[in-house]
């Protein structure tokens, strides 16, 4: 309608190591903001999915790739005006720095934080996925926490999925980003 204004687009990666959450608070937020989501580990190259399978780390070599299809992902998704949100692990900076200058727009984080006995318990607890607790320890090695760069809010995952999701649109909606 003319006179009104476009509401902007908005990418949203929800991130954190294996068994914070990423899926359930990523579909819980698509939810509330209306947006696509998209399970980030869904676009893993099979390779990748095997290694991990079999409780092989991988490596920024493995990582690239699967990083350089989540950035396509995001920019189409702005370039055509619409947000989505995406679970990616994202655990150094670096990742998250490609990510950003893959989206070339909007691009914020949820980076959900939780003791590791709470994290081995949740990994503990679920079914049919292809990465093994042994991995967790690999995966915490590897964090780089995002404390103090721009666009991301950090949300503890002691909570229910509706209560990290609430928490995590409270924080978004003090960046900006409302549904």
């Amino acid at each position: 309608m003319p006179g009104e204004r476009m509401k902007e687009a908005h990418a949203i990666i929800v991130m954190g190591v294996s068994g914070c959450g990423k899926s359930s608070v990523g579909e819980t937020l698509a939810a509330a903001l209306h947006l696509a989501f998209v399970e980030g580990d869904a676009l893993h190259p099979a390779a990748n999915v095997e290694k991990m399978s079999k409780g092989i780390p991988l490596t920024d070599e493995d990582r690239m790739p699967w990083l350089d299809r989540i950035g396509e992902d995001i920019k189409a998704s702005l370039e055509k005006g619409e947000g989505i949100i995406v679970s990616c692990s994202a655990l150094k900076r670096a990742y998250r720095d490609r990510l950003r200058a893959a989206a070339g727009g909007s691009l914020f984080f949820v980076y959900l934080e939780g003791s590791k006995a709470l994290l081995t318990r949740r990994m503990g607890e679920r079914k049919g996925h292809f990465m093994p607790i042994s991995l967790l320890e690999s995966q915490l090695a590897t964090l780089e926490v995002p404390t103090g760069e721009a666009g991301v809010v950090t949300v503890d995952i002691d909570d229910t999925i509706d209560g990290i999701a609430a928490t995590a649109l409270k924080s978004l909606a003090s960046l900006g980003v409302t549904g």
